[in-house]
């Protein structure tokens, strides 16, 4: 995507992963219908929150609609008479089969759709085929499977009686489309799969299906330093860009009608959009923190809620939260942020307030049962020049989550002593304080006493044995947990400059 002066956000590239919800009250004759919120619920956590609690959850802050990555029993039967509508995804890894089988797609929505309807009330109306699968980091590893899988996929929903109710669209990233001109007037898709992209959208307009696309204006800024900070955000502070008679005060305006421009352009000027991803992190790397995440996401909900949309498209589109909690097993490969989207931490508790519609605030999860309160830390007794301490550290990182020690983190300021505490309690919890989880060489001690201070949580995790089943894993939108040497790194960094 070229992307020139002022608008350095990368508008067609912002690798969009997840965001938020939509209020929009639309005036049919003397009728107001009342839309919610939206958000993503992905499931890439060692604890995730238990289904029951997680929809109880969405409920409680006015989330009606719920995209989720696959389609994992657990959530999907807790979410069966719960009055939210839901979008169940397909992972990319799924594409090849289904793009080969007809029958293969035929008996994915038998298992996966079908069933869950008829048998336990789930309100579905959307599959999404695949997530984000044309992004260039793939290598165009999708781009023969994703719109036979599409179309496979469709027909099935059709053979199986739910054509009009289910329909199949494609999450696609930002960067599909593009602008030689650095301004959204000169949108078009990107011209490796432009053809492609004709086929795809026809497709959905002619089976009254929406083009679903992420959009993130936080990657845009944490990956080029030269951005403009204020244009992340919505508050008017950023100085605006002016593209004919439309000036555009924020990136996710100018982002969204890039796409606009790109549909008029090609004939599908109403072709319906969902953002299917929008949000902010809150921990990881300096510009992802509680400050930021919650100016952007309550700026967002503030547009929501005020009915406002874009120049180009006035009505608000359905917007989709990313996310609803924080997933410790995802993929760190974009960066370790990718861990800290969620507007409440894994355990479904506050991160931040929010102002939500009619005075409301957020709610937290209600009948969490948690482990014992006890602590794995560094013993006092221990030396930071023992040998055994680097490789302890690094062996806790590898199989448990320090992407809060990073740099410009919540837990980035910690002592030598209190980082190694850090790891090696989050390696203790993740085993679910199993006999010996906190046995490295000597170096540990339990501790009932909470070493989390100035921001930095120490946790205690969910105790899964209490809730009953917990759920499987799912691919939420970044893959798999692949462990984080940026972070082993900046562990043993610490500790080598506390021992010197």
């Amino acid at each position: 995507m070229i992307i020139q002066s002022r608008i350095r956000e990368n508008m067609g590239s912002s690798r969009c992963f997840s965001w938020l919800l939509i209020l929009s009250v639309i005036l049919q004759g003397v009728t107001l219908e009342v839309r919610g919120l939206a958000c993503n619920w992905g499931s890439r956590a060692s604890h995730p929150l238990p289904a029951r609690i997680a929809v109880q959850l969405l409920k409680d802050n006015g989330f009606d609609k719920v995209k989720l990555f696959e389609a994992d029993p657990e959530p999907l039967k807790a979410l069966g008479h719960s009055g939210i509508q839901v979008m169940v995804g397909i992972p990319n890894e799924l594409l090849l089969p289904l793009a080969s089988s007809i029958q293969a797609a035929v008996n994915w929505v038998s298992q996966n759709v079908s069933s869950f309807i008829s048998s336990y009330g789930v309100d579905i109306r959307y599959v999404a085929v695949g997530n984000e699968p044309f992004l260039k980091a793939y290598k165009d590893m999708f781009v023969k499977t994703t719109f036979p899988a599409l179309q496979n996929i469709q027909a099935a929903l059709i053979k199986a009686g739910l054509g009009q109710r289910v329909k199949a669209t494609v999450p696609l990233n930002g960067d599909v489309y593009q602008t030689d001109s650095g301004l959204p007037s000169g949108g078009d898709f990107r011209a490796d799969i432009h053809n492609l992209m004709i086929s795809i959208i026809k497709f959905l307009s002619n089976n009254g299906a929406p083009l679903t696309v992420n959009i993130y204006p936080f990657l845009s800024l944490d990956a080029d330093p030269n951005f403009p900070v204020e244009f992340a955000f919505f508050d008017g502070a950023a100085s605006p860009v002016v593209d004919g008679s439309i000036t555009y005060t924020n990136v996710l305006e100018a982002n969204f009608d890039t796409l606009i421009s790109a549909l008029e352009k090609n004939g599908f000027g109403s072709m319906p959009v969902i953002i299917g991803e929008v949000g902010w992190p809150s921990d990881g790397t300096p510009n992802a923190n509680i400050q930021n995440a919650r100016r952007f996401n309550q700026g967002l909900l503030n547009r929501i809620f005020s009915s406002k949309g874009t120049p180009k498209r006035p009505s608000p589109p359905d917007i989709y939260l990313f996310a609803l909690i924080d997933e410790d097993t995802k993929s760190v490969d974009p960066g370790n942020f990718e861990r800290h989207w969620g507007i409440f931490y894994y355990d479904g508790t506050i991160k931040y307030p929010l102002n939500m519609t009619n005075g409301k605030s957020l709610v937290p999860a209600k009948g969490v049962k948690y482990l014992s309160r006890h602590w794995c830390v560094m013993s006092p007794q221990a030396s930071l020049s023992d040998p055994n301490l680097p490789g302890a550290t690094t062996y806790a990182c590898t199989y448990a989550d320090c992407t809060s020690l990073g740099y410009g983190s919540s837990c980035g300021n910690l002592d030598a002593r209190s980082n190694a505490s850090y790891a090696f309690n989050m390696y203790y919890q993740t085993k679910d304080q199993r006999e010996g989880a906190c046995s490295f060489n000597n170096l540990t001690v339990l501790t009932a006493i909470d070493p989390s201070r100035d921001g930095c949580r120490f946790e205690i995790m969910i105790s899964n044995s209490t809730h009953g089943k917990t759920p499987t894993a799912g691919t939420s939108s970044r893959g798999k947990h692949v462990p984080s040497l940026l972070v082993l790194l900046h562990v043993l960094t610490l500790i080598f400059y506390g021992m010197y």
